[in-house]
């Protein structure tokens, strides 16, 4: 059977890859259509051909039109099915036939005979037909809901504090009431999938589960209207929060461990008229900090912002919206600085990441500890570099200010659409131009992209569709390595979206004298911008393209998040 197979594999791969796949199987016990797909020898569709063909069995290209024996969706949980890429397509004469992907993984077919309790028959289908099956097979049972719906009874919900812990484990659901289980499967389903924020919205028929993965929002599980109540007064519960009031927003935070890892959940209600709408952010505390080389700065830009980490005093503002990465990029500065010759002290709300050999303060508006009070006790604290968690008003930006013209090197974040708009900022604030203009030294403007999966990334020619848009970024389909676009076409690794992560893209903005004398003169952003880029300012659009270029992320994504640039 092996020789047939091999033969078959002869004729459509040449020897010297065909060698290398079967010396990687020896040395490594990885099986064979793995090694054949992971070095993209072989289509996915040409692989499970060739293996049906030797080894008998039966190829299906797709499963349309195909559904899900019940015995199979009612007997088989949800996660061994996605765990192992199994799904039930026909039962006939006592014989189920399985679609799987995974030709020579054997042993979990047995144990899917075991829960059947009979014969089971594997047939070859590529690995996303399978995927979106089983979704769409246990899309209506989904049977960890069905479970806690049968058993959660309304009086139980005021006991439902008994059941939270300082630290709750996600993996631990024995015993636990089905809400709890449904709730943690919520969570450990979005970490799974790199989820950034939890959605729970009410509507009229059903509370819809949504995820953001890599900035975007995917509607995921959908749970019955009848137990929304139990779902948001459970998060509440681990949010420390007050479940009897639901008509005005709350705040509040939990931490859940996932074995030995520890995420910090930051949990957000308001009210609707539909009921609470939830919103749950996800901080994983055992994510390294990044390298400055690690964050998406090109040659230039990282030799820039080097440069300026190593000043001895001044301002630097890293600009962009919510959820752009600006912590992430001042964590990868404040991590270049030598903390043994400095003395780096940060004020933040959140504290995000905890850096070795730095002081970092916690704000705590209750107890008094606002950023402006925090930064005259910080100044006390003989500090040479600052970090601000973000400068929110006139106060705030006078002491950063003051600060760094008496010696000091201070990061801090602003949120404003681009690098220039940071002066217009700390002037609509209050500050006078000649502070600005003395302090300021430079802005780190930045977004966020995502990146192509590079599991399923291929180059092609641009189609009608991709000329228009490069002609929108300006783009000449000749500065193409190649004449090749990038693009990612849907896989399992990245969930069909064809991204996997993201980078940013970055502005920035050195601030010379031409630059200081128009903040004097209180010169609009749009001056500023114009005159920086007659100075070789490289947009964020243009860095965009950079990244066009070197096949990292699409046009798609630039156009995305960049506005046109200033002429």
């Amino acid at each position: 059977m092996k020789d047939i197979l091999l033969e078959k594999l002869g004729e459509r791969l040449p020897q010297e890859k065909l060698n290398d796949a079967l010396r990687i199987e020896s040395e490594s016990g990885q099986t064979l259509d793995r090694i054949l797909l992971r070095k993209q020898y072989l289509p996915e569709e040409d692989v499970l051909q060739l293996f049906a063909d030797s080894l008998g069995y039966e190829f299906r290209p797709d499963l349309d039109g195909i559904k899900v024996p019940d015995s199979f969706a009612d007997t088989v949980p949800i996660e061994f099915a996605r765990n192992y890429t199994l799904v039930g397509i026909e039962q006939d004469n006592g014989i189920m036939k399985v679609a799987t992907c995974s030709p020579f993984e054997i042993h979990p077919m047995d144990d899917l005979a075991a829960i059947l309790n009979t014969e089971v028959e594997p047939v070859f289908v590529p690995r996303g037909a399978i995927t979106a099956h089983i979704n769409k097979a246990y899309r209506n049972k989904a049977d960890m809901v069905d479970e806690a719906i049968e058993t959660i009874e309304e009086e139980s919900l005021d006991d439902l504090s008994a059941f939270v812990s300082e630290s709750e484990d996600l993996l631990d659901v024995a015993n636990k009431a089905p809400i709890i289980k449904l709730v943690n499967m919520v969570l450990f389903q979005a970490l799974k999938m790199r989820a950034s924020d939890v959605h729970i919205q009410p509507f009229e028929d059903r509370v819809q589960i949504r995820y953001r993965i890599d900035g975007v929002l995917y509607d995921m599980e959908s749970v019955p209207k009848k137990v929304q109540d139990a779902v948001i007064s459970r998060v509440k519960v681990m949010g420390k929060m007050d479940i009897a009031e639901r008509r005005i927003p709350q705040d509040g935070r939990s931490t859940i461990k996932i074995g030995d890892a520890e995420v910090d959940v930051r949990i957000s209600t308001v009210p609707t008229n539909l009921g609470e709408r939830i919103v749950m952010r996800l901080l994983d505390k055992t994510t390294n900090v990044y390298a400055m080389n690690e964050i998406g700065l090109s040659e230039d830009h990282l030799e820039s912002v080097r440069r300026i980490a190593h000043l001895s005093h001044g301002i630097i503002f890293v600009t962009g919206p919510t959820g752009s990465g600006k912590t992430t990029t001042l964590y990868a500065v404040l991590s270049e600085i030598d903390s043994k010759e400095k003395n780096v002290i940060t004020i933040e709300d959140p504290i995000e990441y905890h850096i070795g050999g730095i002081s970092q303060i916690q704000v705590s508006e209750k107890k008094g500890l606002t950023f402006a009070a925090g930064l005259r006790s910080l100044l006390r604290q003989d500090p040479d570099v600052m970090m601000i968690g973000e400068v929110r008003d006139e106060e705030t930006a006078r002491i950063a200010i003051q600060a760094a013209l008496t010696g000091h090197l201070v990061f801090s974040t602003l949120h404003t659409n681009d690098s220039a708009g940071a002066v217009s900022r700390m002037l609509d604030i209050g500050v006078e131009p000649y502070l600005v203009a003395s302090s300021l030294i430079a802005v780190i403007a930045q977004r966020l992209i995502r990146v192509i999966c590079p599991e399923c990334r291929v180059g092609a020619a641009p189609t009608q569709e991709d000329l228009k848009l490069m002609r929108e970024l300006k783009l000449d389909p000749d500065e193409m390595p190649e004449g090749k676009l990038y693009k990612g076409m849907g896989c399992e690794n990245c969930f069909d979206t064809g991204y996997t992560g993201r980078t940013a893209i970055y502005e920035v903005l050195n601030i010379d004298e031409d630059i200081r004398g128009l903040c004097v003169d209180r010169a609009s952003a749009t001056v500023i911008k114009r005159t920086a880029l007659q100075k070789g300012l490289v947009s964020l659009r243009g860095d965009g393209i950079r990244k066009v270029k070197l096949g990292q992320s699409t046009i798609q994504e630039v156009l995305r998040v960049t506005q046109m640039d200033i002429e």
